[in-house]
Order: structure tokens, then C-alpha cells, then sequence
């Protein structure tokens, strides 16, 4: 477990590394992320030794909620006040990443020239 914990942590530490030193617009732990997967690509051992340790991870994954939810209800005020909008906003959101989504599928079906029966 060790072994793993310290594989990722090493991986996150050399993504922040990485972008502080180049000022690249990307968040250290996404850099972190990519390095882990190029690790993954060059070592394919390392997937057993993090395959542990990111089941468990994953396995309590709603733990990390719990402080988002805390927030939420530190500022009811702010959520009730702002809520319609926000409600609108999630709306549309989700309506245009759907859209976005069927569109960006129908266009790689095209090119592959499976496109799907109307």
C-alpha cells in the first residue's frame, strides 16, 4: 500500500513541479494525472501496484462530498437568494453538453461512415 500511496503522491508532486516551472494552464494534480498514465504506458507493473490502493480510494469516494455539502450549507443564504439562476444556468448547461455530445457523435459516425439509422 506504501508502495502505491507513494506512486501517486510522487505523480502529483512532479505535475506541480511541472506547471509551476513552465507556467503551463494546467492544474498540477491534472499534470500529476498524466504523468501517472505515461507511467502506466511505459511500466505496465505500476497498474498493479496503484490497482490496490485506487479501489479503496474509489470505494469511500462519497467521503470527499461530505465537505462540499458542509459548504452548501454554510451559505443557504447566498443559494436561496441566487437559487433560480443557478437553477436556469444547470439547466441549460446539461442541455447544451447533451447537445454537444449527440452533435460531436453524429459527426465521428459520419466520418466513420456508421452513421446511426433515423
Amino acid at each position: 500500500m506504501i508502495p502505491a500511496l507513494l506512486t501517486l503522491l510522487l505523480s502529483q508532486l512532479a505535475g506541480e513541479v511541472l506547471t509551476r516551472a513552465t507556467g503551463l494552464p494546467l492544474p498540477g494534480p491534472v499534470a500529476g494525472m498524466l504523468i501517472l498514465l505515461a507511467g502506466f504506458a511505459v511500466l505496465p507493473a505500476l497498474v498493479d501496484v496503484v490497482r490496490p490502493l485506487a479501489s479503496g480510494i474509489l470505494g469511500h469516494l462519497s467521503l470527499l462530498f461530505v465537505p462540499a455539502g458542509t459548504g452548501v450549507i454554510g451559505h443557504l443564504d447566498k443559494l436561496a437568494a441566487q437559487g433560480p439562476a443557478l437553477a436556469v444556468v444547470l439547466i441549460l448547461s446539461t442541455l447544451l453538453a447533451i447537445a454537444a455530445g449527440a452533435l460531436a457523435f453524429a459527426a465521428v459516425a459520419r466520418l466513420m461512415g456508421t452513421e446511426p439509422e433515423a
